[in-house]
């Protein structure tokens, strides 16, 4: 990275993501935490307790909110960008200057000569094939989308442009991933969804899952996660919606737009997610429920019926964030309680006799 300050935020305005620029226009080399930059770094400072770092260790630039950028005293040393949206200026900043380039020709062809591919799949020229990869009979892969060692991509899997599939990833048939999707490491889509009927003994008999997963434009999922495929219609994801690691989908799960959804989230068979959805760690949601969009599921939240309106939720069973914390705060002083009625109790019982 050796780019000026100012043409950082050329770069980005044709979204006015920097509404003003203070002191020097300086050159950066490095983006840094604020906690061990130094000179010839840039910092991004969204919060207060933040600023004590860039004062002391003096990074050359900083790009913070309105509200903040009066700490620091721009000059010949130090360049500010200032923004309403410091989050999204180090997303869109650190994808730009200090991604890793997965276009880096390492290993000195674009298609590697490990990779197994069949004669009737249609790979993009400007596609990046790392070693022992497999792609399946009728497969599509777009422009510039990079697959990584030794991803399995079955037949008839169509995948869209600017997508990347870390390693050990597997795509099951006839899986439909859309553009500028990133693919975890050894994460399975379209797996078998897991249907069986029961005899008269309590044996169990596999039901074949031929439905299919569409993974929609710009999801991110996480190292291994598992999307099955559905029974009969399709197990979907969501546009922009993003997976934390360890995360498992069951087959005719619906999932909708800009979810955020952290690690060992679980949810069952034909169940229906809204847009906007957030849920914390290790939330669970059964099968054939319905969830509002603009939900946040917190503590563990537990679903088993449907959630109509929108809110934060908690725990199980699960209850609005209000009335959970008064039941916490209750539930803590549980002993306390006990024992003075214990002792109301003995207090009772002397009085009777």
């Amino acid at each position: 990275m050796n780019v000026r300050l100012n043409q950082i935020k050329e770069s980005f305005s044709a979204i006015s993501l920097f509404t003003d620029q203070l002191g020097a226009d300086v050159n950066v080399t490095n983006i840094a935490p604020a906690e061990t930059c130094q000179p010839g770094d840039l910092v991004f400072v969204e919060s207060r307790r933040f600023v004590e770092y860039v004062l002391k260790n003096k990074p050359s630039a900083v790009i913070t909110h309105p509200k903040l950028a009066e700490a620091f005293e721009p000059g010949d040393d130090l360049g500010i960008l200032i923004t309403p949206m410091v989050g999204v200026a180090h997303a869109l900043l650190k994808q730009k200057f200090a991604d890793r380039d997965f276009k880096d020709e390492q290993w000195g062809e674009t298609r590697h000569s490990s990779a197994v591919i069949h004669e009737s799949a249609k790979i993009a020229d400007s596609a990046i094939i790392y070693p022992n990869v497999t792609i399946g009979a009728n497969t599509k892969v777009g422009e510039n989308t990079r697959i990584l060692s030794g991803v399995t991509i079955e037949n008839d899997v169509t995948i869209g442009n600017d997508c990347t599939i870390h390693p050990n990833a597997v795509i099951g048939y006839d899986s439909e991933i859309g553009n500028e999707v990133i693919i975890g490491l050894g994460t399975v889509i379209g797996s078998e969804g897991y249907g069986f009927g029961q005899d008269h003994k309590f044996r169990s008999h596999r039901i074949p899952q031929t439905g299919k997963v569409i993974i929609e434009d710009r999801v991110r999922l996480g190292a291994n996660n598992c999307v099955d495929r559905a029974a009969y219609d399709e197990t979907r994801i969501g546009a922009g919606t993003k997976t934390d690691n360890l995360c498992h989908f069951a087959h005719g799960v619906q999932i909708g737009e800009n979810c955020l959804l952290t690690a060992m989230f679980c949810i069952a068979g034909s169940s229906k997610v809204g847009d906007r959805v957030v849920a914390s760690g290790q939330t669970g949601i059964i099968d054939h429920v319905s969830i509002a969009d603009d939900v946040w599921l917190l503590h563990r939240a537990g679903v088993v019926k449907n959630i109509e309106e929108p809110g934060k939720y908690c725990a199980l069973p699960l209850q609005e964030l209000g009335q959970y914390k008064r039941n916490m705060t209750e539930y803590v002083q549980l002993e306390t309680m006990s024992k003075r009625v214990q002792e109301l109790e003995k207090k009772i019982e002397d009085l009777n006799q």
